[in-house]
């Protein structure tokens, strides 16, 4: 017995040494950060209290935050990817034993793409993947001490806090908060009555939508007026949409937009369609006469038009949808959905204006390179993580401790947010389902932690003795 202990907290430190050795090689490796036009105009954004986009006024503001402390991204780099590594290395008090599978799990992981590259890139994506893996894992340390002398208000307060700011970062970000309080009016139901798991996960998810609206416009900078950034992006979905459906169907009638602007109607109809493809909205930008038609159009026309489609023609509005889902969930071609993104590019305007010169270093390029070596294998596929993840809350929610509840919860809300783009998509990015492959990456660890096999072995026992004649 003091072997195995001896053994275990070996394991656990061990595990502890190779995370925080992947942290530091990867912030080795990025610093200050890969920083793509969307970082760049969401830093000049935060740093001069303005807002030129439709990206969250939150991650603008926290990217301003950390610029005026230490000019640039790299603070923002170490917070950010701390966020992951912290949350993993907590992963270790949840469970009696660390096994060292763990441990050899842990340093391949801190060595793949997933980790080593994309915890460096300044993207709101990765930001809030973080952020929910950050909640999940402050929600697990709290119900895990629930029935302790001392309701744990800290992980809880930890847990309300990276969750608010989640649901402000991503639009479907609430999908995280959501299956958080699901997972503790689960707990709260197994420690008393239905009303206490009601108050607990009513009142959690209540808590988390009031502060995230007070830091939706507490980030929103003054001068900048109300936020119009959500209703611009439902305006850019329904463009897409509607141009996508009548591509699909040709014989489509466009009738709203059509009594309002014939002109428009037969722009969509003929040069949308011609432009038109499921890897992403981008490319219907390239004819200025086609954009100025649709933003000329009110917005009244444009969602009646678009509500038309969804009500009286579903089947070319599902096929347009399941065809962008396709290629955004399962990147039929990887090469065409910037699976990896390395160096700073940006126009010269911005880069001039925030001091920082757009570059591509030789170490970017050896990382770039690094990248590729993985491009066609499950790494880099949605499809297997979101099998890596479906297969582990099963395992979970079988055993059913309360730490695996809220694990199982993670996983859950990452196939869910995943499955939110069915609706949503607009390009195939390789970024937008990150949260669903640093999820099931952390669902495997915690997994293997403390393997379920003996359990599994008993319980196996038990039905067989159950089905003795």
């Amino acid at each position: 017995m003091k072997i195995d202990l001896r053994l275990g907290l070996s394991a656990s430190k061990a595990l502890g040494v190779v995370l925080l050795t992947g942290y530091v090689i990867m912030l080795a490796a990025n610093a200050p950060g890969h920083l793509s036009y969307d970082s760049l105009i969401q830093l000049h954004e935060g740093r001069n209290q303005v807002r030129e986009s439709i990206g969250p006024a939150l991650y603008a503001w926290v990217l301003g935050a950390f610029d005026r402390l230490i000019p640039g991204t790299g603070l923002y780099l170490a917070f950010s990817g701390f966020l992951v590594t912290g949350s993993l290395l907590s992963l270790r008090s949840l469970r009696r034993q660390v096994s060292w599978g763990a441990v050899i799990l842990a340093a391949m992981m801190v060595l793949t793409p997933n980790l080593l590259i994309y915890q460096g890139v300044v993207w709101k994506d990765v930001f809030f993947a973080n952020l929910a893996l950050a909640g999940f894992a402050c929600l697990a340390q709290a119900v895990s001490a629930w029935d302790g002398p001392r309701r744990p208000w800290w992980a809880l307060a930890g847990a309300l806090l990276a969750f608010a700011a989640a649901a402000q970062v991503r639009q479907n970000g609430l999908i995280a908060p959501l299956f958080g309080a699901l997972a503790l009016a689960w707990v709260a139901y197994g420690r008393g009555r239905w009303r206490s798991s009601f108050v607990w996960g009513a009142g959690g998810l209540m808590a988390t939508l009031a502060l995230s609206a007070l830091m939706g416009v507490l980030a929103q900078p003054p001068q900048a007026g109300p936020d119009m950034a959500g209703a611009r992006g439902l305006r850019i979905l329904a463009h897409y949409d509607i141009v996508g459906a009548s591509a699909i169907k040709p014989t489509l009638p466009l009738d709203v937009i059509r009594h309002h602007d014939p002109v428009a109607e037969q722009l969509i109809r003929h040069r949308g369609s011609a432009l038109y493809t499921p890897v992403r909205m981008d490319y219907l930008g390239q004819d200025n006469e086609l954009g100025l038609a649709l933003w000329a159009l009110p917005n009244e026309v444009v969602f009646a038009q678009w509500s038309a489609i969804l009500t009286q023609h579903p089947d070319a509005y599902l096929k347009h949808r399941w065809d962008v889902f396709r290629w955004v969930f399962a990147t039929p071609k990887i090469d065409s959905c910037l699976p990896v993104y390395v160096g700073v590019a940006g126009p010269e305007t911005l880069t001039t204006g925030l001091g920082i010169a757009p570059l591509m270093e030789p170490s970017d390029q050896a990382l770039f390179n690094y990248s590729t070596w993985f491009l066609d294998t499950p790494l880099f596929s949605h499809v297997f993580f979101a099998l890596v993840a479906l297969v582990s809350a099963g395992v979970l929610l079988w055993r059913r401790e309360s730490a695996d509840v809220v694990i199982a919860a993670m996983l859950l809300s990452a196939l869910a947010f995943a499955a939110s783009f069915a609706v949503i998509s607009i390009a195939c990015d390789y970024r937008y389902l990150y949260y669903l492959d640093l999820a099931a990456m952390a669902g495997l660890l915690y997994l293997a932690l403390d393997p379920p096999y003996g359990r599994l072995r008993r319980r196996l026992r038990w039905s067989r003795r159950e089905t003795a004649p």
